[in-house]
């Protein structure tokens, strides 16, 4: 009988809470993100900051923030911000929402790949994988 690949070590947190979406960013810098939105009970005109740190950026309600949400629910991705996590126009970026922390993020397609180009490396290097 084939041996079962190991269980994967339990989430830090709970990920009912996490809401996820794929967008593209247009020429603009601008996603479209309307079930997040919905999720965050983010409506049109809701004022936001955009910071980007460690390569992600982190998208907070701020009733002072210098940036909105648009009238069709586009989510506004500032120049700067982008360059700062090297996200381009029409590059996939992966969308998560975080309605308990008021939070949304945003990861850059590179972090992806490279998250998961490690986990099938490591997934690969296990016993019933070995050549």
């Amino acid at each position: 009988m084939p041996e079962l690949p190991a269980a994967l070590p339990p989430a830090r947190e709970p990920v009912d809470d996490l809401v996820f979406d794929v967008a593209r960013p247009d020429a603009d810098g601008r996603v479209a993100a309307r079930a997040l939105l919905r999720a965050l009970r983010w409506p049109s005109g809701h004022r936001l900051n955009i910071d980007a740190t460690g390569g992600l950026l982190l998208i907070t309600a701020a009733p002072g923030g210098t940036h909105v949400v648009g009238a069709r629910g586009g989510l506004p991705l500032p120049a700067a911000a982008r360059q700062m996590c090297g996200i381009t126009s029409h590059q996939v970026v992966l969308l998560a929402a975080v309605p308990a922390r008021d939070l949304l993020v945003v990861h850059p397609s590179n972090t992806i790949t490279r998250i998961l180009a490690d986990l099938h490396a490591a997934a690969l290097e296990g016993p019933s994988h070995a050549g």
